[in-house]
C-alpha cells in the first residue's frame, strides 16, 4: 500500500481548514487529515486502511465522489454529497475530487471537502418556515408587511427626477401591466430589488406572493433544492418539500444575481420559463406553476454574455423586458433629492432635526463617484447621524476616511501629465497611460455635458466599456 512518509507534506495537509481524504486505486484510505476527521466525526484509526464503503455504508459507486473519480479518472468540482458514516451520523459536504498518479505507477483520488451540514439544515428550516408563513398569509389574508404580497416597496418609493431614472421607471411601470419576464441590470446598490417589488406591487399579481432569492448566496445543489423542491427518497436525507417556484405560484419570484447561478441550473431554469412546469429533485411528477420571473444582473448583459456568466438562450427568455437601472453618478440632480430623503428618514428614526448638509459636504457628494450607488449614499448619511450627535447640519468631518482617500487619489491624477511634460520626472509607463486615458475620458464627458453615449462615440468605444472605465477611474460626470 502507498504510504505518505513526507512529514512536511503531512503537516501542511493537516494544517488546512478543508478536509483532505486520499484513497488508493482500490478505494482504501491512505490519508485522512485532521479537518475531515472533524467533519465526519470519526477518528483517523477508524478510517485509515479501510475501504470507502466500509467507512460510509450509505454510499454507492454512483454516489461516492471518490469512487466515481477513481472509475472515470475525471475530476469533480463543487459537488454536494449527503451520506451516513459508519456511526450513523448524517453529513452533507461540498466536495472537489481529483484523480492522482503516484510515482510507482499506481493511481488514486484526493477529495477536498467542506462541511455544509448546518448550512443545509438552516436552508431547509428557512424554506419550511417561509412555506408555512406563505400558507398562513394566504389563509388569513392578513400580514405584517406594508402590502398584502410580501413586499415593502412600490414605485412611489423610487426617489429621483433625472431623465435616466425616470426612463427606467417608465419602462418598469409598463412592464407591470404584463406577465412577461423581466431582466433588471444595474450595479450594486442601484435599487434593483426596489424596482422588482414595484413591478410586482403594481401588477395583477399583487395579491399573491413575492419571493426573492439571491443566486450567489448558496452552492448549486442547495439552490436547486430550494428553488425546485425535493421528493422523499430523491437522495440521502431528502424530505418531500415544495420549492420556491411552487410557493410563489400565482405571484412573482425574484432571482437576484442570476449571473452567479451555475450554467447547468440556468439550463433547468430555461425549461421552467418555456414549459411553466417544475419537477422536484427526486420526483417524477411535473407540477404546473404560474409564476412571473424577475431576474437581476449586476453587470451589463454584454459583459455577462461575453464572459459566459449568463447563457445566451436564457438571456433572451428573461429579457423580454430589459431595464437598465442607472448608477447614481449618471443621475443628474438626484444626489440632492436622495440626500434630503435619507435625512428625513433618519431624522424620524433617531428623533433628530438635522436641517441638511453643509456646502462643503455638498461639493464632496457631487464630486464623488459613488461606486456603491444609492445604498452607499444612504449608509454615509446614516453614519453621519451617528458621528455628529449635536450638529444642525451634516459636514465633511463625518465623511468616511475611505471616501477621502479615494478623492485624494483622484486629485493626484491631474498632476501626472504635468510631470510628464516638464521632464523633471518620468512616471511609470502603465500608470501614465492610465492617467492619460482617465483625462481623455474626463474631457469627453465635459465636451458632451455628461452624455455617456455621446462621449463613447467620440472616444470610439462601447457605452458599456466607457461606463466600466468611469467607475474604474472614479471619474465625475459633469452635467450642464
Amino acid at each position: 500500500m502507498i504510504q505518505f512518509d513526507d512529514k512536511n507534506l503531512r503537516f501542511i495537509l493537516n494544517s488546512l481548514d478543508e478536509g483532505i481524504h486520499i484513497v488508493n486505486q482500490e478505494g482504501y484510505t491512505i490519508f485522512y487529515n485532521r479537518k475531515v476527521s472533524e467533519i465526519d466525526g470519526l477518528d483517523p484509526e477508524e478510517v485509515l486502511g479501510k475501504n470507502v464503503f466500509e467507512t460510509y455504508p450509505s454510499l454507492t459507486l454512483e454516489t461516492s465522489t471518490l469512487m466515481k473519480t477513481l472509475k472515470e479518472k475525471k475530476g469533480i468540482s463543487n459537488y454536494q454529497q449527503t451520506f451516513i458514516n459508519c456511526r450513523g451520523k448524517k453529513i452533507t459536504t461540498i466536495n472537489s475530487t481529483i484523480p492522482l498518479n503516484f510515482e510507482n505507477g499506481e493511481t488514486g483520488a484526493m477529495e477536498v471537502s467542506r462541511d455544509i451540514t448546518q448550512l443545509k439544515e438552516l436552508v431547509n428550516n428557512i424554506n419550511a418556515l417561509r412555506t408555512d408563513i406563505i400558507k398562513k398569509r394566504q389563509k388569513k389574508k392578513s400580514i405584517s408587511q406594508k402590502f398584502s404580497n410580501s413586499t415593502s416597496y412600490s414605485f412611489k418609493d423610487i426617489v429621483g427626477k433625472s431623465k435616466t431614472i425616470q426612463k427606467a421607471l417608465q419602462m418598469a411601470i409598463k412592464a407591470a401591466d404584463s406577465d412577461s419576464s423581466v431582466l433588471l441590470a444595474g450595479e450594486t446598490g442601484t435599487g434593483k430589488e426596489l424596482f422588482a417589488q414595484g413591478i410586482h406591487t403594481a401588477s395583477r399579481r399583487n395579491s399573491r406572493p413575492f419571493i426573492a432569492q439571491n443566486c450567489a448566496a448558496l452552492p448549486k445543489d442547495l439552490l436547486e433544492g430550494l428553488l425546485f423542491g425535493t421528493e422523499k427518497g430523491g437522495f440521502t436525507g431528502a424530505r418531500s418539500r415544495a420549492g420556491l417556484f411552487e410557493d410563489a405560484d400565482g405571484g412573482s419570484i425574484l432571482l437576484d444575481e442570476i449571473n452567479a447561478m451555475d450554467p447547468a441550473l440556468q439550463a433547468k431554469l430555461l425549461r421552467v420559463l418555456q414549459e411553466k412546469k417544475v419537477r422536484r429533485i427526486g420526483g417524477q411528477k411535473e407540477i404546473d406553476i404560474d409564476v412571473r420571473i424577475i431576474a437581476t444582473i449586476n453587470e451589463s448583459a454584454e459583459i455577462n454574455l461575453k464572459e459566459n456568466k449568463l447563457r445566451e438562450d436564457l438571456f433572451y427568455r428573461l429579457s423580454v423586458v430589459y431595464i437598465e437601472i442607472p448608477p447614481l453618478r449618471e443621475r443628474e440632480g438626484d444626489i440632492q433629492l436622495l440626500t434630503e430623503h435619507f435625512i428625513n428618514k433618519y431624522n424620524k428614526k433617531f428623533s433628530r432635526s438635522i436641517k441638511g448638509i453643509t456646502v462643503e459636504m455638498g461639493k464632496v457628494f457631487n464630486n464623488y463617484n459613488w461606486p456603491g450607488n444609492v445604498r452607499e449614499l444612504q449608509h454615509v448619511i446614516e453614519s453621519s447621524f451617528n458621528i455628529l450627535q449635536n450638529a444642525n447640519k451634516l459636514g465633511v468631518n463625518a465623511i468616511p476616511q475611505y471616501i477621502k482617500g479615494r478623492m485624494e487619489k483622484k486629485a493626484n491624477l491631474k498632476d501626472d501629465l504635468g510631470l510628464l511634460i516638464s521632464g523633471n520626472k518620468l512616471p511609470p509607463l502603465e500608470e501614465t497611460l492610465e492617467n492619460i486615458e482617465a483625462n481623455l475620458i474626463q474631457m469627453a464627458l465635459k465636451r458632451t455635458a455628461g452624455n455617456i453615449s455621446a462621449a463613447a462615440r467620440e472616444l470610439k468605444i462601447s457605452r458599456q466599456s466607457l461606463q466600466y472605465k468611469i467607475k474604474k477611474y472614479d471619474l465625475t460626470i459633469v452635467h450642464r
